[in-house]
């Protein structure tokens, strides 16, 4: 399975957040699987392609131009896929994913997340993402969706495709029988 990663490239961020990073790559290249990431050697990005990649499974960089020429490349890109810019990069990385993990993550990630989700509700994928929700951290997105469709600004049920998972175990249960 090729997992679509999305997360935060931020090095200042609460420790838990590495350690759940490092326990899911590890699980992904421990089970044969490759994670499929923006290709940048900082924070989250770097932490998840590190451990995936010592556990054995292969990772693919989709790295935008700006990124390789500031020397921002992770040593742990196995593929390398060159895009031109962030909207090329979301394109690349749903298109080489089978299923979407988003991370804790800034404005970047929430732009990811809200690109898969619009475009599957209008048709042109069936992909999920999966909110990995470490120490709630997902939690006020949670609620913001919840008053979007109480408002009834969301057509049919989020939750349809924006799946959440607030332990390992959980996500992996997602990630290996409900995603399809």
């Amino acid at each position: 399975m090729k997992i679509g990663i999305f997360c935060s490239a931020n090095n200042k961020i609460s420790p838990v957040y590495f350690e759940k990073t490092e326990e899911l790559g590890r699980w992904i290249g421990e089970n044969g699987h490759s994670i499929v990431f923006g290709g940048c050697n900082m924070g989250l990005m770097e932490c998840v392609a590190k451990a995936v990649h010592e556990a054995g499974g292969q990772t693919t960089g989709v790295i935008p131009e700006i990124i390789e020429k500031g020397g921002r490349t992770s040593q742990y890109v196995d593929e390398h896929v060159f895009c031109t810019n962030l909207s090329d990069r979301k394109d690349l990385l749903l298109s080489h994913s089978d299923v979407i993990v988003a991370l804790p993550g800034g404005i970047g990630t929430l732009d990811e997340v809200f690109t898969v989700a619009a475009s599957h509700t209008i048709g042109y994928h069936r992909k999920k993402v999966i909110l990995y929700n470490v120490n709630g951290f997902w939690d006020s997105l949670m609620a913001c969706l919840d008053d979007l469709d109480s408002r009834g600004m969301i057509r049919g049920q989020w939750r349809d495709y924006i799946q959440t998972a607030v332990t390992l175990e959980e996500l992996t249960e997602l990630l290996c029988h409900g995603t399809s």
